[in-house]
């Protein structure tokens, strides 16, 4: 259920596999995800499961409407029943006890902490988040808030790798426009993007230092969920939260 797990400080760390749960085919087991049409329920009984698993309160945890761009919400609490969730890919809290989550299923689960500060942050980063700068967003946010890059705790994970990432030649060149550290090639020699290398080449720029990098390729693990293996799947979860 909770694949790779980690604390600094007080700060946690999380990311999900996809078994433990109770969804069907396609979607088995632990799918996180209430937009790719799995039935919502067992979505929800899901998301129980996996915050109860990391000791938290489900009615804790904030989700996003994640639309792979560049925009960032500052968070002090849980979206009501019936707040109208924003389109963004990174949220932000100074809120102690709140988790924060992103959904992924191939792009780059990004969590970042500062403890000292007290201020996390959860971000998406496909390829078309990455090149328009949703860290950077993020971290800013972070920093707005008290943070400090020397001090932020940054955690990526599970993620298609960029051996497997393949994309047309065009589609390298323009992404290596932006971020030359993306541009990659398949273990099959054809044009590939790493979006993880990516956005550890931004964190670096940032003045992040202290970072980690999940070794798992979601497209080669059928522990994870992949859209680009398999089309219709689940979706796996990243948390960060501190005490």
């Amino acid at each position: 259920m909770i694949g790779q797990r980690d604390t600094v400080s007080g700060a946690h760390f999380a990311f999900t596999d996809r078994w433990g749960g109770v969804s069907a085919a396609p979607y088995a087991e632990l799918n996180l995800g209430g937009a790719v049409g799995d039935d919502p329920a067992a979505v929800l009984r899901n998301r129980e499961l996996a915050a109860r698993e990391l000791g938290l309160e489900p009615g804790r945890v904030v989700w996003m409407n994640q639309v792979h761009g560049p925009d960032v919400e500052v968070v002090d609490g849980p979206w009501g029943p019936d707040a109208d969730i924003p389109c963004v890919d990174a949220i932000v809290t100074v809120r102690r006890g709140l988790a924060l989550a992103v959904l992924t299923a191939d792009c780059t689960p990004v969590l970042l902490a500062d403890p000292v500060a007290g201020v996390v942050a959860a971000a998406h980063a496909g390829r078309p988040g990455m090149i328009a700068g949703v860290v950077p967003a993020a971290v800013g946010a972070m920093v707005r808030l008290g943070a400090d890059p020397d001090r932020i705790v940054a955690r990526t994970g599970p993620a298609v790798c960029g051996r497997c990432y393949e994309v047309p030649a065009e589609m390298r060149a323009d992404v290596a426009a932006v971020e030359p550290a993306a541009y990659a090639e398949t273990s099959w020699g054809t044009p590939a993007v790493d979006v993880t290398a990516g956005v550890h080449a931004q964190l670096e720029r940032l003045g992040v230092r202290d970072r980690e990098q999940s070794p798992v390729c979601t497209l080669e693990s059928h522990d994870h969920f992949s859209y680009r293996r398999d089309k219709a799947t689940g979706r796996l979860a990243g948390y960060v939260w501190l005490d």
